[in-house]
């Protein structure tokens, strides 16, 4: 490292220290982390900003283990940068600095803590994830929500279905919705069913997901009963999902979508149709061939390809 760079870095300006500090990833010097360790202790918040931000793809011990605290910083941009580098952590490894933090600190630590342990996977989040389904914080409840998601632990699927159905924030509901995308059991589908009824429409966009992703076929009458949602979002995914499920029933509600004026939802209705392979729907997609939106016209195309290929496989 140049002298000049060394001096920068413990000049009393804190300006010139937080633009030496945003120089040293540019740099000839080889290892870096020394020397902006240190400057997380730095008096100056933007100072420790810097450094927090220069140190991230860094996932040695040490650097994690200096990381952690600062979700504790006395200054909100320093820790909203920390919580955002240290969600980028890919090594299971990692977690242990961060547990500690789900015991003590601020609701906002929490978060932070539990969206870092997310990507990681670590088993060891899984006991204080589902503690933390109760914690007065949405916030944290969210993405202690996110964490038993990822973690996939089937131990979990019961709470996580009371979650969906209870829970008063509807941000934390259609996680957990989604996070139920991962069971294998059926017992979730009250849950789900109920979510199609949400007062809150991302939720029930959620749940007309995550339906068709486990094939759960006993809610096609309510995946069809979706397709007459006011909001059009919601729509989309419960023609996906009755595609999936091939789901003839959904005939009348698919070929009627394929005039709605948002061209997403025409084409999802095209794709489900070609799916479903009734040649009840040849009619109404040869219509499609000469739909404003190109895309439309070219699944259209594809759909009354599959319904042929469909008819001619033997029985």
């Amino acid at each position: 490292m140049t002298q000049t760079l060394t001096h920068r870095l413990a000049d009393p300006d804190p300006t010139v220290r937080r633009l030496a500090v945003m120089d040293l990833p540019y740099s000839e010097e080889d290892d870096i982390v020394p020397l902006l360790l240190p400057r997380l202790a730095d008096d100056d918040a933007g100072v420790r900003t810097e450094a927090v931000r220069a140190l991230e793809g860094f996932e040695q011990p040490e650097v994690v283990q200096a990381l952690a605290p600062m979700l504790l910083d006395a200054d909100a941009g320093v820790r909203k940068c920390a919580a955002d580098v240290l969600a980028e952590l890919k090594e299971t490894a990692s977690a242990a600095p961060l547990l500690p933090l789900l015991k003590n600190g601020t609701a906002e630590t929490r978060a932070a803590a539990f969206r870092a342990l997310r990507a990681l996977r670590s088993p060891a989040a899984f006991d204080p994830a589902m503690r933390a389904l109760r914690d007065p914080d949405a916030g944290v409840r969210r993405e202690a929500v996110g964490v038993l998601g990822y973690l996939k632990n089937p131990a979990a699927v019961g709470e996580l279905a009371e979650v969906a159905a209870n829970d008063p924030d509807g941000e934390v509901r259609r996680i957990a919705i989604g996070a139920l995308g991962y069971s294998t059991t059926v017992s979730v589908l009250p849950a789900l069913v109920r979510a199609l009824a949400d007062g809150v429409w991302m939720v029930r966009e959620e749940a007309a997901q995550t339906i068709g992703k486990l094939r759960l076929s006993p809610a096609i009458a309510e995946l069809v009963q979706a397709m007459q949602d006011e909001y059009w979002q919601v729509r989309v995914k419960a023609a996906r999902s009755l595609g999936w499920l091939k789901a003839q029933a959904a005939l009348p509600s698919l070929v009627a979508s394929l005039t709605h004026p948002v061209s997403n939802l025409r084409k999802e209705a095209v794709i489900a149709l070609g799916e479903i392979g009734d040649t009840r729907a040849i009619a109404p997609l040869e219509a499609s061939l000469g739909d404003p939106d190109p895309d439309v016209r070219k699944l259209a195309r594809l759909a009354l390809t599959a319904i042929g290929l469909t008819q001619r496989k033997p029985s």
